[in-house]
């Protein structure tokens, strides 16, 4: 398996001027693991995401899409027509979300695993647990204990192999899910998937997203649960799992 020596980060935004700063400073901060290139893919922004944005060392991309497959698949293209296509497979693009904070490893424990042969990673998010109510946070604690991977795929925690990405044709235009799709056709070609918990994303508690489901449409329906279970058995009878 040939080794990774270049890295690409892939940020799609859409109207986050709120959260963008944070998500920015802490891939910096990663990118001290090698030379990367940070691509922020700025769709159909009309608030202060791109001054934002101009403040960091990374590359901005403005695009009309109103679509986050686009948005991934424009910062994608960009890493590898800058790397060269010849170089795909010494070349890692990793992906997150612009609400999102990346851990300092995060980059580093990626590339730790490309170099053990793995093709593609997907990993952990978990959500801002002050900004949940205590029965919802509780909930997701107990179901999601430490070092143990459920394997579920999002885009705010994902890594790539550049000649994986584009034996199986990249980021499809999918207006959410496209980090799924991506990853069963990378299964299904025979890839090297490797689920990790090492480098956890912290991501948005919100419950209104960019896309109709995506995170926040899990965490609102975490919620709705909880609401249905304290107005039936009350508080105490919180129980089952929840994965995500």
């Amino acid at each position: 398996m040939t080794g990774v020596s270049r890295v690409g980060v892939v940020v799609p935004v859409h109207q986050e001027e709120d959260s963008l700063e944070t998500c920015l400073a802490s891939i910096v901060e990663a990118s001290a693991a090698a030379s990367t290139l940070i691509v922020v893919v700025l769709d159909a922004c009309t608030d202060r995401s791109a001054e934002i944005a101009a403040r960091f060392p990374v590359t901005s991309l403005r695009i009309d899409a109103h679509n986050v497959g686009a948005a991934r698949r424009a910062g994608a293209d960009r890493v590898l027509a800058e790397f060269g296509q010849r170089h795909a497979s010494r070349v890692w693009i990793a992906n997150t979300d612009a609400d999102s904070t990346v851990p300092s490893h995060w980059i580093s424990h990626q590339l730790d695993l490309a170099r053990r042969g793995a093709d593609v990673v997907t990993g952990g998010v978990r959500p801002e647990l002050a900004a949940l109510s205590p029965a919802h946070a509780e909930l997701w604690l107990r179901t999601h204990p430490p070092g143990e991977p459920n394997g579920n795929v999002h885009g705010a925690n994902l890594g790539i192999r550049g000649s994986t990405y584009l034996a199986v044709g990249g980021f499809a235009p999918l207006p959410e899910h496209e980090d799924v799709d991506l990853v069963a056709r990378a299964t299904a070609a025979g890839a090297v998937v490797t689920a990790t918990d090492g480098c956890t994303v912290e991501t948005s508690a919100r419950f209104a997203g960019r896309t109709p489901g995506g995170y926040a449409g899990y965490l609102r329906s975490v919620a709705e649960e909880l609401d249905g279970l304290a107005q039936t058995a009350g508080a105490g009878a919180i129980s089952g799992s929840v994965s995500a």
